[in-house]
């Protein structure tokens, strides 16, 4: 019966170090890692441990915001694990699916996440378009046109250039 750790970040400058910390406390058999987004359904280390677990296995993640973003990604993967009678442990959240308690308070939390997730990402809309309203450009500048430009393009279309 082994204990497996799943550690993800985002990006590519997020470090695993809190992570990491928190897996060695624990002393587990094995710890998949992987730099990408949880919205990401096809994540290949997430795929690694959801084959490499077997039944009495437990997969401990720091909080359940690493493993899945959406509720019905997360219920999903529990799902996959319950099936190969795996347990679950999220350490910030403190749950654990070894219990019928653990697995509702894990469908609620789960909940709360990904509405806090849609929470932000509207927030942000909101700031961008309140930075547009006030005239701040977004994105890449624009680029200038050479005082040449027609001729340039008159050019290329007839094959010269």
């Amino acid at each position: 019966m082994a204990r497996v750790g799943y550690v993800r970040v985002s990006s590519l400058s997020q470090k695993f170090d809190r992570q990491e910390d928190a897996m060695a406390r624990l002393e587990l058999d094995r710890v998949f890692c992987e730099k990408i987004s949880g919205k990401n359904a096809q994540r290949p280390e997430l795929r690694r441990m959801l084959e490499y677990v077997r039944e009495g296995d437990t997969v401990v993640v720091s909080d359940i915001s690493r493993l899945a973003r959406s509720t019905r990604d997360l219920l999903s993967i529990i799902d996959s694990l319950q099936q190969k009678k795996v347990e679950f442990i999220s350490l910030k959240e403190n749950i654990d699916t070894g219990s019928a308690q653990g697995r509702f308070v894990l469908t609620l939390f789960a909940a709360l996440a990904e509405l806090e997730r849609d929470n932000i990402l509207s927030r942000q809309k909101e700031g961008i378009q309140a930075a547009k309203d006030r005239g701040k450009h977004m994105g890449r500048p624009a680029k200038e046109f050479p005082q040449n430009w027609e001729a340039v393009y008159l050019a290329w279309k007839a094959g010269t250039l």
